[in-house]
């Protein structure tokens, strides 16, 4: 059962370790970079820890000056290995006592810890602990800079955590806020020892330790384990190894001693982070988007000449004959814009007026804009990685924008399919005025040398070359009108659709340049929220 549970602690630590991994490379870039590199610095210990001996435990004596943790140390170890002294500090350098040396040497390597010496059976270390390491560390008040450091780095590196006290400064604010409280996260792997019980009269003993577990309980190591011993007398002590023993034998410290540190490396992502949720894309945000940036790269002036454009071919083409001409000497507005295909060439540039300092402020506005509601409700950094992310293409926007514009086919050489009708009719119309002209022209002459003038068909008494010069001119003149009506519809229907064929290709640009920037970005977001959630324990 035991391996069983071990089997599973050591899944469940390698799915947390790789979730924070995750969750850190999504943070590069966005967190600041310190939590980052602890973070970082976790991880590493963790691998490293892992390559080395399983079947190792290392246990860590850790105390301040003249709580007796060497004479401790000895005490559990049976030996005198350990340097007693009264003077501070008493010990400089880090002391290993190792009961199952083989393996173990790559172990300490990596502590660090140059003196080695191995064990001697003992009552309570003799059968269960095979695979202990004992390590007696310099006092974490020393005054030696070079001491702290030690016990600090091998405070994050040892499986088992052992706080030794004593009876006048267990309480001391100093050792709890710069020691113990910040492995309060560690309670699985720690185990509180108030030393020299000897020197407290017997009632004071339970007092002093319920004192001592109230304080725990503020450092948040109220789960920890707690005992009192007397290094002088021996009391305690078999308990003691009885503790560490059957620590080692379980073979789960490693594990809880890593789940506990990923657990803390998560609450520094999570603290650097901050919490929320971002309410993301929505349609009317990339309706806005798209709207903002038809208006600065002037759509509407594109529309307008589709529309001057289109009325100014319908006369061309169905207009009185008489008069169309005319229409010739005026300027089609699409070909001044540049936006007339005169072949199968595409269009990469047009002639509309380059961006200026309203223009692009209208671009940053929508931007940012479409960035602030996208963004909503994160947390302080991802906010502004999201909206740096709206940016990431501003640069190359007001480019990409004209492109797109100069590459959407507004059908400006598409013909209607009356055009042809009108202007077959007009023609004849105008053939059948200019027959009726010329027939008169001739009767006219004929009389102005005294010819013999033959008298022209009537119709109701109208001459009949009379009418037709009549009814040509009028049905030109109606078909003329007629056009130019039947030409506004077709403009304006015209000019719909290149509204919204431009308006397609500049949503097309945001959905590429801005769009999907953001959506990627709140993707990560989320990505990074659902790993560090599967890295906390």
């Amino acid at each position: 059962m035991s391996r069983h549970r071990h089997t599973r602690a050591e899944s469940t630590l390698d799915r947390s370790l790789a979730a924070l991994n995750e969750a850190r490379e999504l943070g590069e870039g966005r967190l600041d970079d310190a939590t980052l590199e602890q973070v970082y610095g976790v991880l590493e210990r963790a691998s490293s820890r892992r390559s080395l001996s399983a079947d190792h435990t290392v246990v860590g004596f850790f105390g301040a000056t003249g709580s007796g943790k060497s004479s401790l140390f000895n005490a559990v170890a049976g030996t005198d290995a350990a340097q007693v002294a009264v003077r501070r500090p008493t010990t400089n350098e880090p002391l290993a006592m190792v009961w199952g040396m083989p393996g173990s040497a790559p172990l300490l390597d990596w502590l660090e810890v140059a003196d080695r010496r191995e064990g001697t059976p003992v009552q309570g270390l003799m059968d269960d602990a095979g695979g202990l390491v004992l390590l007696d560390l310099p006092d974490f008040d020393s005054v030696q800079l070079g001491n702290r450091a030690i016990v600090e780095r091998l405070a994050g590196q040892v499986d088992v955590l052992v706080w030794v006290v004593d009876p006048q400064k267990y309480a001391d604010a100093a050792v709890h806020n710069d020691f113990i409280r910040p492995f309060s996260s560690h309670a699985a792997v720690t185990l509180v020892v108030l030393n020299q019980v000897d020197k407290l009269a017997p009632a004071e003993v339970k007092p002093v330790l319920d004192s001592l577990a109230t304080i725990l309980e503020r450092d948040g190591l109220g789960k920890a384990q707690v005992a009192a011993v007397s290094a002088v007398t021996g009391d305690g002590v078999a308990e003691l190894r009885e503790r560490i023993a059957s620590v080692v034998k379980a073979k789960a410290a490693k594990s809880a001693r890593l789940a506990a540190d990923v657990g803390v490396a998560a609450q520094r992502l999570a603290a650097a982070s901050g919490d929320g949720d971002a309410a993301g894309v929505h349609q009317q945000d990339r309706k806005q988007l798209a709207a903002g940036l038809a208006e600065a790269v002037h759509v509407e002036t594109v529309v307008e000449a589709v529309h001057t454009s289109y009325r100014l071919d319908a006369t061309k083409a169905t207009g009185w004959p008489v008069t169309r001409w005319l229409s010739r000497f005026r300027k089609d507005p699409l070909r001044r814009l540049s936006l007339r295909r005169d072949d199968s060439s595409e269009l990469n540039r047009t002639s509309l007026p380059p961006s200026g300092a309203a223009e692009l402020a209208r671009i940053d506005s929508s931007i940012r804009n479409f960035a602030d509601a996208a963004s909503e409700g994160a947390s302080g950094p991802w906010r502004a990685s999201i909206r740096t992310s709206a940016r990431s293409h501003r640069e190359g926007l007001p480019d990409a924008l004209d492109q797109a514009v100069a590459g959407t086919d507004l059908k400006a050489n598409t013909r209607a399919w009356w055009w042809p009708v009108f202007a077959v009719v007009q023609w004849l119309a105008l053939l059948v005025a200019v027959g009726g002209l010329a027939w008169l022209g001739v009767l006219a002459v004929l009389g102005y040398f005294q010819f013999s003038v033959p008298v022209a068909p009537s119709v109701e008494g109208w001459p009949l070359p009379t009418l037709r010069v009549l009814a040509g001119v009028v049905l030109g003149v109606f078909l003329a009108v007629s056009s130019k009506l039947l030409a506004l519809a077709g403009a304006r229907a015209r000019a719909a659709q290149a509204r919204r064929r431009l308006r397609e290709s500049v949503a097309g640009v945001a959905g590429t340049q801005v769009e999907a920037p953001v959506e990627a970005e709140i993707a990560r977001y989320r990505a990074f929220q659902q790993a560090l959630a599967a890295a906390r324990p």
